[in-house]
């Protein structure tokens, strides 16, 4: 089977390998002349394209952000700048060998079923040449959408905008600092990309003006014992307690957590909604750039003036030089036909986050359209996983009606717990989504049974953080890797810190046996009160 794979980034290459695993023949396009995505930075992007500012670091930690059969090198950092992001896709296209299989510098204008597509499931992709310019059209037995969620700025308008006389631009066109020292900035957002964006500007301008409507969460890269927050909070273990407790206890838990660092109330920045209703900022340095006074906290912008922005509570700041909207994406595909699916106030139906509900044959697939509360890359890989093996036909759907079942059931679990916003639309949490879509392509690990052949491994898992690896121990297309790159975590967290090494306490022993006493009474009394296919 002739497979297209629209995009050649973090979603695009585990598609490729997928379908490879899985004996069906991937074609990849990607417009740029590059792999990477918008990780591939670069100074002047293409239109339309996004892609990182120069100096993002990844939100999450390696371990915890990468693909389940190919380790991030160790003397990688914990928290890659995106330069090391794109490395690492590197060594990942040369290792499984995918370079060849992507045709660059191709654009995919038109993504349509075929004529007989009831019968056969192909699509036909209209395609142009960037460098002649010429257009071909090939045909396909299935397709895979791997362009992400950034497709168009969300730009507010201000009123009295028509007024304003600096500069109003989108963090999608900022890409670094220059032309922008000693001036007075104010950014308006308070996502990860508002708050990147506050920080470096708050170091070159003259004064920095963070405008949030809501507030927000903030958490931090380095946690308890200047480990990374992924590593202490992505826990079996700590999911499931956490999970059984009542939602205001949960959210007191990790509010009480998230205030360690900063009072967020005193800080300006503590929102009406609890922690788990919105996706939360990480930033490390934002408190720093408060206490010292390079940045400082705004409500939401009331109007526009020649020089000057008022707020809506009263307050007015003079001489602003430019406004820099952080204020997200609205997500689409528009080279997709609207008879396979389409997006409405960003939301798309699709079962689990990638199948459109109506389309049978279900040949067409899209990867990476959720947001996790952690790292997408791996979540972006089981999708992949699966869904080569719908494509090659020994995963099947359900039908329509019961996806439709699903999608809603997401959808008003959503509306439930998060603010009313199109950020919103398409949350996930990174165990439970994992596990689910685990359960699909049969690569699950069952800790109960674990526990009983290789206790070691089951303590890890269930006390240590919930990585990738963890989906390579069972079922199709194993890795024999996966197990010691799961003991070794720790190894590989430890080596680029360990650059002036400090004598260690290797008196463990006492520490270990007390752990698998704990965890055998714990899994034996879990497993007494639950079903054990849960673990």
């Amino acid at each position: 089977m002739k497979i297209a794979v629209i995009g050649s980034g973090a979603s695009g290459l585990p598609a490729i390998k997928s379908c490879l695993e899985e004996g069906l023949q991937p074609v990849c396009f990607e417009r740029t002349d590059d792999i990477g995505g918008l990780w591939n930075w670069k100074e002047n992007p293409a239109d339309g394209r996004s892609t990182v500012m120069k100096s993002t670091i990844i939100n999450t930690s390696k371990e915890m952000s990468f693909f389940s059969d190919f380790i991030v090198p160790p003397e990688f950092p914990n928290y890659m700048h995106n330069s090391k992001v794109l490395d690492y896709f590197r060594l990942y296209a040369d290792k499984f060998g995918l370079t060849k299989y992507i045709k660059f510098r191709t654009e995919v204008l038109r993504v349509s079923q075929a004529e007989n597509f009831k019968q056969t499931g192909r699509w036909i992709l209209e395609l142009k040449d960037l460098e002649s310019g010429s257009t071909r059209v090939e045909e396909f037995d299935g397709v895979i959408v791997c362009t992400g969620h950034h497709a168009e700025k969300k730009l507010p308008h201000f009123e009295g905008q028509e007024e304003f006389e600096g500069k109003i631009v989108h963090t999608h066109d900022y890409t670094n600092f220059k032309g922008y020292e000693d001036k007075r900035v104010i950014i308006v957002g308070i996502g990860n990309s508002g708050s990147d964006v506050t920080i470096e500007l708050s170091k070159i301008c003259k004064q920095t003006y963070l405008s949030t409507r809501r507030g927000s969460w903030i958490v931090n890269r380095v946690s308890d014992n200047g480990l990374p927050f992924d590593l202490i909070l992505t826990h079996r273990l700590q999911y499931m307690i956490l999970s059984s407790l009542p939602e205001w206890l949960s959210n007191y838990l990790v509010e009480s957590w998230a205030d360690k660092r900063f009072n967020h109330a005193l800080f300006g920045l503590k929102p009406a909604h609890r922690f788990n209703s919105q996706h939360p900022t990480v930033s490390d340095d934002l408190a720093n750039r408060l206490i010292a006074g390079n940045v400082i906290v705004k409500p939401d912008v009331r109007r526009l003036h020649k020089r000057s922005v008022e707020f809506v509570d009263g307050t007015v700041v003079e001489d602003i030089d430019a406004i820099i909207c952080a204020t997200g994406y609205l997500f689409g595909f528009p080279f997709v036909d609207h008879k396979a699916f389409e997006v409405k106030s960003n939301v798309v139906n699709l079962y689990k986050y990638v199948f459109p509900p109506d389309i049978y044959p279900p040949t067409i697939a899209v990867i990476g359209c959720f947001q996790p509360v952690g790292g997408l890359m791996p979540i972006s890989e089981l999708q992949c996983r699966w869904v080569g093996q719908v494509l090659k036909g020994d995963g099947v759907l359900p039908p329509s009606e019961v996806m439709w079942k699903d999608i809603k059931k997401k959808r008003d679990a959503l509306s439930k717990r998060y603010v009313d916003s199109t950020r919103h639309t398409i949350q996930v949490d990174v165990i439970p989504y994992s596990d689910e879509l685990a359960e699909l392509v049969g690569c699950k690990p069952n800790l109960f049974r674990i526990f009983l052949t290789d206790p070691k491994l089951a303590i890890t898992m269930l006390f240590g953080p919930r990585c990738p690896y963890e989906y390579r121990l069972v079922g199709p297309n194993t890795w024999p890797g996966a197990r010691d790159a799961i003991l070794t975590v720790m190894d590989r967290v430890k080596y680029p810190l360990m650059t002036r090494k400090i004598p260690e306490n290797n008196n463990t022993s006492i520490i270990t046996f007390m752990r698998i006493l704990v965890a055998g009474i714990i899994i034996a009394l879990l497993a007494i009160f639950f079903d054990k296919r849960i673990f």
